[in-house]
């Protein structure tokens, strides 16, 4: 089970890739800014995952006029998900969780992805401005995609 609503969303470091090469994405430096959205998935190059994610690239606009800032992590590195997102023409920024420590602090890890180890369940996560988790969903099965309808009516109970 991902970590409960209602919780303190744990803190994290990850690392993007942006034009100008690797930066750091911190989740605190949202905080008393803006509603955040974790979409976490399994891997780049994945069929499942580049419908998501090219789906909520096309709605990043709804996320956008709720203040809400959206961001996809895998365990994947940055320079797997740059390639993937340049290919699939995604713009929800990336954060790769390599070392899988946040996978693990929300409690979402997908013990096997096909032989490959460890990585990410598909789950959602929708954390206010104080830093507070207001909504989680974690699919059973990683080939099903999150109920959007629910994550998007989510944010706009916290914008």
């Amino acid at each position: 089970m991902p970590i409960a609503v209602g919780s303190t969303a744990p803190d994290f470091t990850l690392k993007t890739m942006t034009p100008e090469g690797l930066a750091d994405v911190r989740l605190s430096d949202h905080r008393g800014k803006d509603t955040v959205v974790l979409l976490f998935f399994p891997g780049a190059f994945t069929s499942v995952c580049t419908t998501e994610l090219c789906d909520v690239t096309s709605g990043l606009g709804s996320y956008q006029a709720l203040n809400a800032v959206v961001y996809g992590i895998s365990v994947d590195s940055a320079f797997a998900q740059s390639g993937w997102a340049k290919a699939n023409q995604i713009e929800v920024p990336l954060l790769s969780d390599y070392r899988r420590e946040v996978v693990a602090a929300y409690d979402v890890v997908l013990p096997d992805l096909a032989g490959l180890g460890p990585s990410a369940t598909r789950a959602v996560f929708v954390i206010d401005k104080e830093g507070v988790i207001r909504y989680a969903e974690q699919t059973e099965n990683p080939g099903v995609q999150p109920n959007f309808d629910a994550l998007l009516e989510a944010v706009r109970a916290v914008a």
